[in-house]
């Protein structure tokens, strides 16, 4: 007879967090997942009557960054009752047990719990020479992926490894670097693509699923809408500058030092889709451009295999663009240079400024 698993409310308390946690963490949560506040009570409900549920987290072919991002957030309780909300029934990283002993959970988990787990997969998956280039207890990373995807209620792909093979997936490839969604048939497959992911996106895509018991809104890419339907360049604090034409033309220029726009020097924000601009990093602190280093566009497929990390880009998509970048500053100068010399031009002849335009009512008298 199985024994019942605790909720996740239940579990929480155990480790010693008051009812006051628990509520400003739901709160939070339902946030960072742009639940509206009308749906709290659900999430509150949900992980208060919910049993935790069991997750399989593979390690394959990868760095162990994701684990790490998730793990040292320093937002409260993300890594701590995250790590309690779910029974981690499996993880290389971070279980006790090994050998035989870990690979009888594994099987163990994978049998009493099917269509119940949730799996999580940190790392790419090799193919080439059999997938002889990463074994665990005696079998490909390609033949433990595919036995765990069979059974599993939901699969989440953490990290650009998993979700687009990363750099070990760069050309010439040697391992046969796949990515989880290009082997894995017949599942709804949940991208959480970054090098690594911010912990809070990982955190808010566990929470969907426990409070509503489905997958998130996915973008045409598999990726939550919540955290990847917006460019880094948008939510930008060097956005202002970008849109008068001040760049910075090397990382020890005054226009660096003055925190101007890094789009010459290499940064892919504009063609990036990730949260980083809103959730930041380091307790909220910043992110790598905020630091003076341009978007790499670790979130996007391919990013590894796109030349230098420090050449500007051709154009800027998404904003019409057919030329550098640098002629938006002289256009936007320009107009607001006419638009001042006709309004002064107005004041000389004494009329009054009209609706509309100021080029395309500059000789016109009120």
């Amino acid at each position: 007879m199985r024994l019942r698993r605790p909720t996740v409310w239940e579990h929480a308390r155990l480790q010693g967090y008051s009812r006051r946690d628990f509520m400003k963490f739901c709160s939070w949560m339902a946030a960072a997942t742009g639940i509206h506040s009308s749906g709290l009570p659900q999430v509150v409900r949900a992980l208060e009557t919910k049993p935790r549920p069991p997750v399989v987290w593979l390690h394959l072919q990868e760095c162990t960054c994701c684990s790490e991002s998730f793990l040292r957030s320093q937002q409260p309780m993300v890594a701590d009752i995250l790590l309690d909300m779910i029974s981690l029934d499996y993880s290389e990283l971070l279980q006790a047990a090994a050998g035989r002993q870990a690979e009888a959970v594994l099987e163990r988990t994978l049998e009493e719990n099917r269509g119940e787990y949730l799996m999580m997969v940190e790392g790419s998956v090799p193919t080439g020479a059999g997938g002889v280039y990463c074994c665990i207890g005696g079998r490909t990373a390609q033949q433990i992926l595919a036995e765990a995807a069979a059974g599993a209620k939901a699969v989440i792909a953490w990290g650009s490894c998993a979700s687009n093979g990363c750099v070990q997936a760069a050309r010439p490839n040697p391992t046969g670097a796949a990515a989880v969604p290009d082997l894995v048939s017949g599942k709804t497959i949940i991208r959480v693509p970054g090098c690594p992911p911010n912990s809070r996106v990982m955190a808010g895509t566990i929470v969907h699923l426990l409070a509503f018991e489905r997958i998130p809104p996915l973008d045409a890419l598999g990726r939550p809408k919540a955290f990847y339907s917006r460019r880094v360049h948008d939510d930008c604090a060097r956005l202002p500058h970008y849109e008068v034409g001040r760049f910075a033309k090397a990382f020890d220029d005054d226009s660096a030092r003055r925190g101007h726009c890094l789009y010459h020097l290499g940064c892919r924000g504009p063609v990036t889709y990730n949260a980083c601009g809103v959730l930041q990093w380091n307790g909220g602190l910043g992110n790598e451009v905020t630091a003076g280093h341009g978007c790499l566009g670790c979130s996007e497929a391919g990013f590894w295999d796109r030349g230098s990390f420090y050449l500007q880009t051709a154009g800027m998509p998404g904003a019409g663009l057919g030329t550098a970048a640098g002629a938006v500053g002289a256009v936007v100068a320009a107009g607001a240079a006419i638009g001042l010399a006709g309004r002064m031009i107005r004041a000389r002849r004494g009329a009054r400024p009209t609706a509309g335009s100021d080029l395309a009512n500059s000789g016109k008298e009120a």
